[in-house]
């Protein structure tokens, strides 16, 4: 069952100082219940604009997108009940406990009294939240906010979830858990749309990927069959030599500028994996 249909969606922002900057260009595809669809591309990409779009926070310009059927752009409110957001650096509350946090948001979803409580109780125990549920947001480790994160956006129990680069910054420990509770919520049927830079993650978590640059979509499917067409099995080099040959075709249009940080996105990325 498709949750998220994504069709020519194309975001264009102006600069008066130069050309328009195409940040989402003709984007298409489909992510279904029960599967972990992967966004990949270095910095400039394109795909935390797409999901943003995707969690209508951003408009746009062309194209259609449908959440568990839902419009993004005519239907909005209606989307967002349908969603779960999850980043790296999504804000809590410092003076609110993690309690008091995913309570309070559960109460905007609308979610009965009664059923909140049962939600709150098997999400905390689910994340292993307890230990800190009534410690204030201010003094939190990243990982525990992280947490705090994950469980406002699962309190409403939505259908599909988005996120994006949730592991940034966490340590070890911390990311295996998260990436353990992504794989659990898969199984349990939701869709999951995940962006990373972290080619181990994408192995481990995604069915299928779609490799991002400039906005556009340099190739997506399984990783099997990535691996197929490209002619190589492993992941790492696919992902470098799909941006680098995109890359060098750009010079063949001099209007396009070089895209800025390539060079050192790639080698981080590759760093990450050594």
């Amino acid at each position: 069952m498709e949750l998220v249909q994504v069709r020519n969606l194309r975001k264009v922002y102006a600069d008066h100082s130069r050309d328009p900057y195409v940040a989402v260009a003709d984007l298409s595809f489909c992510a279904r219940a029960g599967e972990v669809f992967g966004l990949l591309g270095p910095n400039g990409a394109g795909k935390t604009t797409a999901l943003r779009i995707l969690a209508t926070v951003l408009q746009p310009t062309s194209g259609s997108a449908f959440v568990s059927s839902f419009d993004v752009t005519t239907q909005a409110e209606m989307v967002r009940y349908s969603i779960g957001f999850v980043s790296n650096n999504t804000a809590i509350y410092e003076r609110m406990t993690p309690w008091e946090f995913v309570e309070y948001f559960g109460r905007l979803y609308g979610v009965r009294s009664e059923v909140l409580r049962e939600r709150m109780e098997t999400v905390f125990q689910r994340l292993n939240m307890n230990d800190f549920r009534d410690v204030p947001g201010g003094r939190l480790s990243t990982g525990m906010r992280q947490k705090v994160s994950i469980a406002r956006a699962l309190i409403h129990d939505p259908s599909v979830l988005i996120f994006d680069e949730p592991t940034l910054g966490l340590d070890v420990l911390v990311t295996r858990s998260l990436q353990n509770i992504i794989l659990e919520l898969r199984d349990q049927g939701k869709c999951i749309l995940f962006s990373t830079h972290i080619m181990r993650e994408v192995e481990r978590l995604c069915d299928r990927v779609a490799i991002m640059h400039r906005g556009h979509v340099l190739d997506f499917g399984s990783l099997t069959e990535l691996s197929e067409r490209q002619g190589t099995s492993d992941f790492e080099e696919l992902f470098y030599r799909l941006i680098v040959q995109a890359e060098k075709e750009l010079v063949k249009d001099p209007s396009l500028p070089p895209l800025e940080g390539l060079e050192d996105a790639l080698l981080q990325t590759h760093g990450r994996l050594s």
